[in-house]
């Protein structure tokens, strides 16, 4: 994939490209008489005792000069005496070596909020004819993200094998099954805005069939006909969305196992589109950032407003401890404190004996600490409870079945 490789202090690169690092090491040469010299004499007696360097002075400097940290003086006596000086070139050369190691590989993308900031910026100059909903913002930004990680793929890389987790199973496909996958999910939402159904009438409503059925035609088709009828339908989708607006935020997507409004609707499918993204991401091994926290925060807020409802399915199915008391509608129970930490975090409280029940701090009994990603990934089942770094205190019981509510949201 173009501009994979090459990145700040990846193994393509010299080890100094990065931040302002020094320039390409200079060659020892040799001496004009082609005899030995003693180190520190030769080149490096021009260059460094005339600046009032000796040679143990300079050796001292190479740490700092490999780390781009000297000063230009510094700099410049260096430089000149690492051409006379075999001894001093082949530390410096290590040097640069391990401070290359040091420095975090980064994507060569720009990060998850350079696209919002640019648009803000935009419409602050120029307001938009059509404003987009704020509900809309997350699902508009992550689709393009992921659009602009495809620009980049080679033919081949469409075929590469992406692993996909959730609670209750595990698959493989294509990076184009992926793609035809996020596609025909989000058909649903789609139909409901008033726009065609990618997978033509008739199509299956259910998102397992709807996967196959779209799975089967990306075989037929190809990945840039996929490509093109995703990145096409979504594109309308959220000009559907804003153009009907406020009243496309009062329809409903029936998605068969369970029913959103648009907005949520719209958060849950920007939602899949992240962590799919991060998939195909690992799967070609690219960096991939999380969201902007002005999109990521809608999200976290989705899956803690959900949390409730796992829970009590759970109990219904015999796989959490059963209430510790019956609890009326509206009436003050047991209660977990959700602290999800990071600028896309907040804090939610969580009724543990009855969905309905009134939660809150003063009848908190346990509390559970996330970080807002890892949060998301226990919801996406791409991290187990057990595996979760989690602060938690209290009661442990109540701990362990919202951790394990939290990741049987995860689905296909």
């Amino acid at each position: 994939m173009s501009g994979s490789g090459g990145g700040p202090g990846s193994p393509g690169g010299p080890a100094g490209d990065a931040g302002g690092g020094a320039p390409p090491l200079p060659s020892p040469r040799a001496a004009a008489d082609g005899l030995p010299r003693e180190p520190g004499t030769a080149g490096g007696d021009a260059g460094g005792r005339a600046a009032g360097y000796d040679h143990a002075a300079l050796r001292s400097l190479l740490g700092v000069w490999a780390m781009a940290v000297c000063s230009a003086e510094e700099t410049a006596a260096v430089e000149a005496h690492l051409p006379g000086c075999p001894e001093c070139a082949e530390e410096a050369e290590r040097l640069r070596a391990a401070v290359g190691l040091m420095r975090r590989e980064e994507t060569l993308d720009p990060g998850p909020g350079l696209r919002s900031r640019v648009v803000d910026a935009c419409l602050r100059r120029r307001p938009a004819d059509v404003p987009l909903p704020p509900w809309a913002a997350p699902y508009d930004a992550e689709t393009a993200r992921l659009d602009a990680l495809l620009r980049d793929m080679g033919e081949s890389e469409w075929n590469t094998p992406v692993p996909l987790r959730w609670a209750t199973g595990e698959r493989t496909l294509t990076l184009c099954g992926v793609l035809a996958h996020l596609g025909s999910v989000d058909g649903l939402v789609a139909t409901v805005l008033g726009l065609p159904d990618p997978l033509g009438p008739g199509a299956p409503r259910t998102v397992g069939d709807r996967t196959e059925t779209a799975i089967e035609r990306c075989r037929l088709h190809g990945p840039p006909f996929v490509r093109n009828k995703w990145r096409t339908q979504s594109r309308n989708i959220v000009r559907a969305a804003a153009l009907g607006a406020p009243g496309t935020a009062e329809l409903t997507v029936d998605f068969t196992d369970f029913r959103r409004a648009v907005p949520d609707a719209l958060t849950g499918r920007a939602f899949a589109c992240w962590i799919h993204a991060e998939d195909i991401a690992a799967a070609v091994d690219y960096p991939y950032a999380p969201p902007a926290p002005e999109h990521l925060a809608p999200m976290v807020g989705l899956v803690a407003r959900r949390l409730p409802t796992a829970l009590a399915n759970r109990r219904r199915a015999g796989t959490a401890a059963p209430p510790r008391r019956l609890t009326a509608a509206g009436s003050p129970g047991r209660t977990l404190h959700l602290e999800v930490e990071g600028r896309g975090g907040g804090d939610w409280y969580v009724p543990l004996d009855s969905p309905a029940a009134l939660a809150g701090p003063e009848h908190a009994v346990a509390r559970l600490a996330l970080e807002d990603t890892e949060f998301c990934r226990l919801a996406a089942g791409h991290v187990s409870p057990e595996e979760a770094a989690a602060g938690r205190e209290g009661d442990e019981e109540a701990v362990r079945d919202v951790l394990w509510a939290l990741f049987s949201l995860s689905r296909l």
